[in-house]
Parts: structure tokens; C-alpha cells; sequence
């Protein structure tokens, strides 16, 4: 038996060199596929208040990426605004909503940008679902390692969350903040986060975590706004607004993606702020994806 409603198609435009199975391996988060079979599978909630969930399929076919979207079973039929409001989501996920050759004119560009290019030009950055979703993976990893964490948010999304078969596999989507707000409890994580979860359930639910509305904060405002949910210091609050809400051209100070810039860049000392800012001033208007970039591919140029 089916564990989906019956499957509506939409598609999202391509621009540049793209190649979505270095978009579904990247490997950050929740994310830990080790190959790929033609498809990425997603399950999430729905921006917005979060409280419709959706599985996706998503193909690659020439200039666009195909999807196939799943309701939950026994669900209505999405109308043409909330099939629309997918296909966007899942664009900024797999960073589909910024302009693809222009990003690909500013790597070619710069000579080193152009080696870190050629290793895979068609990768772009991988997002959270949502600002939701990513606040709650920051609860559920604080302190623990991303292997430790993996497991803990796939247990809570099929023990509260909404199953789907996802071209053959099953997927489960995290819990809706509604559906969040009943756990009492889950094994392996400590009562304590237990509010912190209700307390990111309950700021979706008044839609102060959808990502148009904290995309279009100046980003330090966001992370200051973000940082009141009780939990979420500095490190998560950048997180969220570095890798969920959807920006290009922030630029990042994390240590792991500035080491990585120093050794692409063949810097014999660690970059200050400034230095960096100076550095990445060619990179606009793609400074974040230029530091993921850097982070995610950096090991595979040789020597």
C-alpha cells in the first residue's frame, strides 16, 4: 500500500552548469547519501507555517529538474499556488534560485576560483529544507557529533513525523510544528531539549521562521532575532541563516570554510575578517556559495 497521495509534476529551470547529484551528495546536515541513483528524495514541511508536508522527487533532465511531489496520504490535491510554493522551496534547497551562468562567469573569472571550478562545474551548495528545519537539527546536534545526530532526527521523523515511498525508498518528513509540539520524548535526546524543540514549534507556527521573511532581514538582524530561541547561540544562528534561508552572497567567517580559502588561495597565514572581505570582494555577488564551495571541494584538487 501506498504510503503517498497520488503524485502531481512540476518542473524548475536550469541556468549554467548544474549536476544535481553533486547537489545530493554533498553531505552537510541531515544529508548523508553515499551514491546516487538519478534521483534526489526530500521530505519536508512546506514554508510558511510548516504545517503541510510533502515528499519530492527530483530529476535532472537537460535544462531542468523534474519533480514528482507527494501529499501526505488522504491529503487534497495541491493547488497550482501550493505546487508553485513547492517547486520554490525546493529550488532554494538545491540553489536553482539564483542566476546559474552568472555564477559561473564570476568562477571562471578568477584563476582560482576557475581550478576549484573545473573539479565539478556543475555543483552548487545544498540547503535545509527551511529555517525551521534547520533550527531544529541545531537542537538536535548541539554537542553531539553529525553521525550521533543523523540518526536522533530520522528517529523523530518516523517516530512523529509523515512517511512517504519516495521512487521506491522509504522517506519520512520531520514532525510539523503541531506535531512537534505533542513529542513529550525522544530516545536518545535529553529532556531538556524537549522545550527547546516546543519552543522553535511554536515561533514557526507564528511563521517567524519562514525564510522570505527572514531572508529579507539584514543578516545580522536575523541571527540576533533567531539567537532568542532558547538554544540557539552565535554558530546555530549563522547556520540558519548561512545554509537555510536561502542567501548567495554572505559572507562566511567559519574557521573550516576559511582554511579552505587560505588553501585554495595558497595563504601562508590565517585571513583576518578584513583580509577576507577584501579577498572575496570579486567574488559578489556569490560570496557564500564561493565559501561553501570552497569547504565542499576543496579536497579533490590535487596537490
Amino acid at each position: 500500500m501506498s504510503l503517498s497521495a497520488d503524485p502531481q509534476t512540476t518542473s524548475i529551470d536550469v541556468t549554467g552548469p548544474y549536476d544535481l547529484a553533486e547537489v545530493a551528495l554533498m553531505g552537510f546536515g541531515h544529508r548523508d547519501e553515499r551514491s546516487f541513483d538519478g534521483v534526489m528524495r526530500m521530505a519536508f514541511c512546506l514554508d510558511g507555517d510548516h504545517e503541510t508536508q510533502v515528499g519530492v522527487e527530483a530529476r535532472q533532465v537537460e535544462a531542468s529538474v523534474e519533480l514528482t511531489v507527494y501529499g501526505p496520504p488522504g491529503a487534497a490535491v495541491l493547488s497550482g499556488e501550493r505546487l508553485a510554493d513547492v517547486a520554490r522551496q525546493v529550488a532554494r534547497v538545491i540553489s536553482l534560485d539564483h542566476d546559474g551562468a552568472a555564477f559561473d562567469a564570476v568562477c571562471l573569472a578568477d584563476p582560482a576560483l576557475a581550478r576549484l571550478h573545473a573539479v565539478a562545474p556543475g555543483f552548487r551548495p545544498a540547503l535545509f529544507y527551511s529555517p525551521y528545519e534547520a533550527a531544529v537539527w541545531s537542537v538536535l546536534s548541539a554537542r553531539r557529533s553529525r553521525t550521533q545526530a543523523i540518526p536522533l532526527r530520522t528517529r523523530l521523523c518516523e517516530l512523529y513525523g509523515t512517511p512517504f515511498v519516495l521512487a521506491g525508498q522509504p522517506l519520512s518528513a520531520l514532525p510539523t510544528p503541531s506535531q512537534l509540539l505533542a513529542v513529550e520524548a525522544l530516545p536518545g535526546l535529553p529532556a531538556d531539549r524537549v522545550p527547546r524543540l516546543h519552543a522553535i514549534a511554536r515561533a514557526a507556527t507564528g511563521r517567524q521562521l519562514g525564510a522570505e521573511r527572514l531572508r529579507a532581514l539584514d543578516p545580522a538582524e536575523a541571527e540576533r532575532e533567531l539567537q532568542r530561541l532558547p538554544g540557539i547561540g552565535p554558530f546555530y544562528s549563522s547556520l540558519i541563516v548561512l545554509r537555510a534561508v536561502g542567501h548567495a552572497d554572505v559572507l562566511a567567517f567559519e574557521g573550516h570554510a576559511r582554511s579552505a580559502v587560505e588553501e585554495l588561495y595558497g595563504v601562508d597565514h590565517e585571513l583576518t575578517p578584513d583580509e577576507l572581505t577584501t579577498l572575496a570582494e570579486g567574488w559578489r555577488p556569490f560570496r557564500t556559495w564561493v565559501m561553501v564551495s570552497a569547504r565542499a571541494l576543496g579536497g579533490r584538487l590535487a596537490g
